[in-house]
């Protein structure tokens, strides 16, 4: 549907002023609309929501041109954020990516004839797999991670140090505090580098 334009004094069709901030407008909207309806929480959930979906497709134009896959880039850099020799057995790449055993599998197995992993049979345990980042892969994984990571510092540097740290601090315990509620402690591969 196509949005009527707004007049040359930034008031809409409606005449109302248009916000600078809509999310404001949204809240006020309904207080009026609905008294008593709480509305403490569109001013966190829904730029929470725009903002996750930005930093998503900005994130996806970065591995686009860095010609990786997330799911491929969550392997590796679970991979490598083991630190030295670079090999998890894929129970623990599943626990650590929080993904199913299939999507472990998947994933090992496209990478692997992408040359970036190889995989073995573990001592000791007939079924334990073991998967091993390759120097194509360590080479794919550092300069993958760099361009995302140095992307999302550009794009958070409008806070102070000191806010970004206190960002991180509420984020952190309003995620502890939703997954308590809903009782649901996992935490999807999206996001993770």
């Amino acid at each position: 549907m196509a949005r009527e334009p707004e007049a040359q004094d930034g008031r809409d069709r409606a005449g109302a002023r248009a916000s600078a901030y809509p999310v404001e407008e949204i809240a006020a909207a309904w207080e009026r609309e609905r008294p008593g309806t709480p509305v403490s929480s569109i001013g966190i959930v829904t730029p929470i929501w725009q903002l996750a979906k930005l930093l998503g497709d900005d994130r996806r134009r970065v591995l686009t041109r860095a010609g990786v896959d997330p799911a491929t880039l969550d392997l590796l850099s679970v991979l490598r954020r083991g630190g030295a020799p670079y090999t998890l057995t894929t129970r623990e790449l599943g626990r650590r990516s929080m993904v199913t055993a299939g999507a472990v599998s998947q994933r090992v197995a496209r990478a692997e004839r992408e040359g970036l992993v190889t995989r073995r049979p573990g001592e000791g345990r007939p079924r334990t797999v073991l998967v091993e980042l390759t120097p194509a892969g360590h080479e794919l994984v550092e300069a993958t991670v760099d361009q995302v990571l140095y992307r999302e510092a550009e794009l958070i540097d409008g806070l102070t140090p000191g806010q970004q740290t206190q960002l991180a601090g509420l984020l952190r315990t309003l995620l502890q505090d939703t997954q308590r509620k809903l009782g649901d402690d996992r935490i999807s591969q999206v996001g993770d580098v």
